[in-house]
């Protein structure tokens, strides 16, 4: 026989006065301590909150936005969802911003400046206390909306000379130097480098850095040997297709992403080709897939959870200590070469 569904009798939703008679504080104190004032004592917030779980109260976010001015909501705004990379920033963003009290809304620009313009005019729509626009490239265009509108804003490689600015510089030429180091420390003097699209700005960065990295250790960056894709699977195809069509084929491929590497591992795979016996393969971004790769990639390390961390501390210093002169404007985030099983010795 079916059990049947029993019902609770329902109550009264508790509201800031039941939590306040509960803490045994005022209801301004209440307001004070979900509000993230820093005038509450320690000892006062912890009896407000033990007091907001015990009644498993929800504040009211839009009054809140009412009464304080500010959403306690911040954008972010990411070039491709599909790629893992992003995924895995947003996570480590919202861990973040929920510890410290806000909300997030995520978007993704799909690489389409239209979407990107919708994107911003959501966030807008929303009232959000700041921006993180990691598109990496593609901003400029509503980056004029965002600052008319006051908004406090975060770039990734992108400066804009605007008090609510700030910029997040990414470190690659030191993870970039790394990996062509370990390559020709192996033997490798044909090392060829799969590009992202020149659309993007951390694309042309990547490349530069891959051929300053060249030239420190004293081999040819060729022109041939330089292909630009997409920083997709299928670029990943593309760009070892073209390689392979060449005369003299390198031993050595760096990629300007991780999933550009992943690509290149299948078409050497459907060639007969081994990784790292016969090519040896990098990437770029240290994805949570590329440990798990056959064989498991080298790559270099651009930390999601650094990168989260400074969009955040910078969107939360501009909205709530907008007057500081000293105000932090630069985060700085660094790259790491990771080595694992796709790089090997050239074959004799």
């Amino acid at each position: 026989m079916p059990r049947q569904a029993t019902r609770s009798k329902p109550g009264r939703n508790p509201d800031i006065r039941t939590v306040a008679a509960l803490a045994k504080v005022s209801i301004a104190t209440v307001s004070r301590t979900i509000n993230g004032s820093p005038v509450v004592s320690d000892g006062l917030k912890k009896r407000v909150w033990q007091a907001v779980k015990q009644l498993n109260y929800f504040p009211n976010t839009h009054a809140r936005t009412l009464v304080s001015g500010r959403s306690r909501l911040f954008g972010i705004i990411v070039e491709n969802i599909t790629n893992p990379f992003f995924p895995e920033l947003i996570q480590s963003f919202e861990e973040i911003a929920v510890s410290f009290g806000y909300e997030i809304l995520v978007s993704s620009s799909n690489s389409d400046p239209a979407t990107l313009t919708k994107c911003i005019h959501r966030m807008l729509e929303r009232k959000v206390d700041g921006v993180a626009v990691m598109t990496f490239g593609e901003e400029e265009s509503v980056l004029d909306e965002l600052v008319h509108h006051g908004v406090p804003i975060v770039l990734a490689e992108f400066k804009l000379d605007d008090p609510k600015a700030s910029t997040i510089l990414l470190d690659y030429a030191t993870g970039i130097q790394a990996a062509v180091r370990h390559l020709a420390e192996l033997g490798h003097k044909r090392i060829a480098f799969l590009a992202g699209p020149h659309s993007l700005h951390s694309a042309i960065t990547r490349e530069n850095d891959f051929r300053a990295a060249m030239q420190a250790i004293g081999l040819p960056a060729q022109k041939k040997w330089i292909v630009e894709c997409d920083h997709t699977l299928k670029g990943g195809v593309s760009g070892f297709e073209h390689l392979r069509a060449l005369a003299s084929p390198p031993t050595a491929i760096v990629c300007s992403n991780d999933m550009t590497a992943i690509g290149v591992l299948r078409a050497a795979f459907k060639e007969g080709l081994r990784v790292p016996q016969d090519l040896s393969l990098v990437g770029l971004d240290d994805i949570d897939f590329a440990e798990f790769t056959l064989p498991p990639l080298t790559t270099i390390r651009l930390s999601r959870a650094d990168l989260a961390r400074a969009a955040f501390e910078a969107l939360r210093q501009q909205s709530e200590d907008p007057a500081n002169p000293k105000l932090q404007r630069e985060f700085l985030v660094s790259t790491s070469l990771v080595v694992r099983g796709s790089t090997a010795a050239p074959p004799a």
